[in-house]
């Protein structure tokens, strides 16, 4: 766990990621991070949570109509 101290930075507030942190997650200076609720409290994660759902709602889809994916494949 790291304990991380809200700073000014220009007009805005944020905090400073150690370097551990950001290697682990394997980001870099410039990319985007999300910031999303969960029942445990805040995830910080560099992952889209909705790009997830879309994801997990194409391959129901896929999975759904197969037969029909295997019949226009031939």
């Amino acid at each position: 766990m790291h304990m991380l101290k809200l700073t000014q930075i220009g007009n805005s507030i944020g905090v400073i990621l150690p370097k551990e942190a950001l290697n682990r997650m394997r980001l870099e200076k410039g990319q985007t991070v999300f910031l999303t609720e969960t029942p445990e409290g805040y995830a910080l994660t560099p992952y889209d949570p909705t790009l997830e759902e879309q994801i997990q709602a194409g391959r129901e889809f896929m999975r759904e109509f197969r037969d029909t994916f295997h019949q226009l494949a031939k």
